[in-house]
């Protein structure tokens, strides 16, 4: 993970408020304001993701019976493996850079929710033709919306049982 950024914070203070007053235990002076200055870490949205990610990883687990489904979007495209974790086998996988799924977008973009939809359809299919029936979805850190949803959705009319 990379490191976090940090914000600087800057400010007035007075210090020659009486000790109740404030909530420095600086020695007191002479009632004059001094500049301050706090460093804070920043957590960019693709470190609140990667945290996401990770706490979802904790609880799904993919099993030979019950392999784990996962998701990674990009900008411009969206992608699915269904995976048995206890081995480390992909058993089926597909994209909107699969050929097929390109030819139905006919040159459009791959980051919409219909490309979302015809993948979770695609990855049903090879899941049945591998007699998969059952999974455990791991939406990769994003929130269960948008084209994550239509994914998942797509995959449940195909067959899927999540």
């Amino acid at each position: 993970m990379q490191t976090s950024k940090l914000q600087t914070f800057t400010g007035l203070t007075c210090r020659g408020l009486p000790a109740s007053r404030t909530q420095s235990s600086a020695p007191q002076t002479s009632g004059r304001l001094e500049a301050f200055r706090v460093d804070a870490a920043a957590i960019t949205n693709r470190e609140r993701t990667q945290r996401r990610r990770l706490s979802i990883r904790h609880k799904v687990e993919g099993r030979p019976e019950r392999p784990r489904l996962a998701v990674y979007r990009s900008n411009n495209h969206i992608y699915a493996q269904v995976i048995d974790d206890s081995e480390g086998n992909t058993l089926a996988a597909a994209s909107t850079l699969t050929p097929e799924i390109r030819q139905k977008l006919n040159g459009g973009g791959g980051a919409n929710q219909s490309a979302a939809e015809l993948v979770g359809a695609k990855i049903a299919e090879l899941c049945l033709a591998k007699s998969i029936d059952k999974v455990c979805f791991d939406r990769g850190g994003h929130l269960y919306h948008g084209r994550i949803k239509a994914l998942a959705d797509a995959a449940r009319q195909g067959g899927l049982a999540f």
